[in-house]
């Protein structure tokens, strides 16, 4: 893993490469605010600014009433830890042979956005190893372990062909949606019960173990990064109200959330509807959107922001709101996330995994508000090339690349990668 650097900088640095600028505040903090951990191990000055945010944003400093608390959002998988709790519960189901055949062995009735060659593809892998709503025996029967893999981990059959097909790429993303799919015919607690088994087995996992699944082998540990605890912590502390916003299954983060001192009502995840008390395939709606066409994915997670925790119904939950009702912080680490985190009013937190999008806008900072840091695990090396802000940063809703746009419409230049 590559060292983080010392905290004291100058502050030309932290212009240049954290990307916000330190203005002092009009006053001192009162004493005996919270305070980040100063032994973490954050990139330049990083702490320092987000001590300021805290500082000028939270408790010690409210200045819109004592009901007021300012609304903190989190993303989860690779931001506040170390790879994917919905893969390592899917692993987890498949390697124990936990996923239920699907209604009449069809498999578009677990997603609608299967091609044909998908759902023949896994029907004939899968087709007669257990009757409709049987748990299937991928834990020994390969040939089916592996389609399902393929199909979810890499968007295509282990022939070839692409699996999934006529979404919106900026609300949609199917291949994250079958994780929380995937779990229908359990309850909701069921689910919760696979994904603590998954979390303690990848926990106890050394740092870059693999597992097996069929015939391949897949990431098999996780790791809460102690940075991001502590500053979930400490924003709760500082009497923020701080929130989930993930792409992964509800359950599943729910279980996760725990070790962040989370309750279940403070996470947004991709949410399964319930039939008869049991997980579905149908996915909960946002917007007036078309039915399981959206999760919480781009402008899918400021939609369900908007609408779960804002209160904004129909279809202006997919349109930002005003500033004063919006998230004052967001954190984020993939082009899933950029929405939501440009969203929020005061601080940005963006750890650096070279995803193009989301690190246009942040080194672009266009309003100031961006803060990046490496990743704290086996962080990125130098991205050797510039983001092509201006030519194939932006994923149209067709899933076609165009210029990123800056909000007052101009084209975004391309970036230099500077925090690695």
């Amino acid at each position: 893993m590559k060292t983080v650097r010392a905290i004291a900088v100058t502050a030309a640095l932290v212009a240049s490469t954290a990307c916000v600028t330190v203005s002092p505040s009009s006053a001192a903090p009162p004493r005996n605010c919270p305070e980040l951990a100063k032994d973490l191990g954050w990139y330049g000055s990083n702490r320092a600014v987000l001590q300021r945010f805290i500082d000028d944003n939270g408790s010690c400093r409210a200045t819109r009433g004592a009901k007021h608390r300012p609304l903190a959002l989190f993303d989860w998988d690779n931001t506040v830890i170390k790879n994917d709790v919905g893969d390592a519960t899917t692993f987890w189901m498949l390697r124990n042979g936990k996923i239920r055949q699907p209604a009449r062995g069809d498999w578009t009735t677990t997603s609608q956005y299967l091609t044909p060659e998908a759902a023949r593809a896994l029907k004939a892998a899968c087709g007669r190893s257990a009757a409709p709503g049987r748990p299937l025996p991928t834990g020994t029967d390969s040939r089916c372990a592996d389609e399902i893999l393929s199909v979810y981990s890499k968007g295509g059959t282990t022939a070839g062909a692409t699996a999934f097909a006529g979404f919106d790429h900026r609300r949609m993303e199917p291949s994250y949606a079958l994780a929380a799919q995937l779990l229908s015919g359990y309850t909701h607690q069921e689910a919760k019960r696979f994904a603590r088994q998954a979390r303690a087995e990848n926990l106890a996992a050394p740092q870059g173990a693999e597992q097996r699944v069929g015939t391949q082998r897949v990431t098999g540990w996780a790791r809460y990064y102690p940075q991001q605890r502590n500053l979930i912590a400490t924003l709760v502390r500082a009497g923020f109200d701080v929130r989930i916003v993930s792409a992964s299954a509800q359950p599943v983060v729910e279980v996760w959330a725990e070790g962040v001192g989370l309750a279940p009502q403070k996470v947004i995840g991709v949410r399964s509807k319930e039939a008869r008390g049991r997980l579905t395939p149908q996915l909960a709606d946002c917007g007036n959107a078309a039915k399981s066409s959206v999760i919480p994915y781009i402008e899918g997670k400021r939609c369900f922001v908007n609408q779960n925790i804002l209160g904004v119904k129909g279809r202006a939950a997919f349109e930002q709101q005003p500033a004063a009702r919006r998230q004052v912080f967001g954190a984020g680490d993939s082009d899933t996330d950029v929405t939501f985190v440009g969203d929020a009013t005061k601080m940005r937190l963006v750890l650096n995994r070279n995803k193009t999008e989301l690190m246009c806008r942040s080194y672009h900072n266009g309003d100031g508000k961006w803060l990046v840091n490496p990743m704290f695990i086996d962080p990125k090396p130098r991205l050797a090339t510039p983001y092509p802000c201006s030519t194939a940063g932006y994923v149209r809703p067709d899933g076609t690349k165009a210029p990123v746009l800056g909000a007052d419409g101009t084209v975004v230049p391309d970036q230099e990668d500077t925090v690695f």
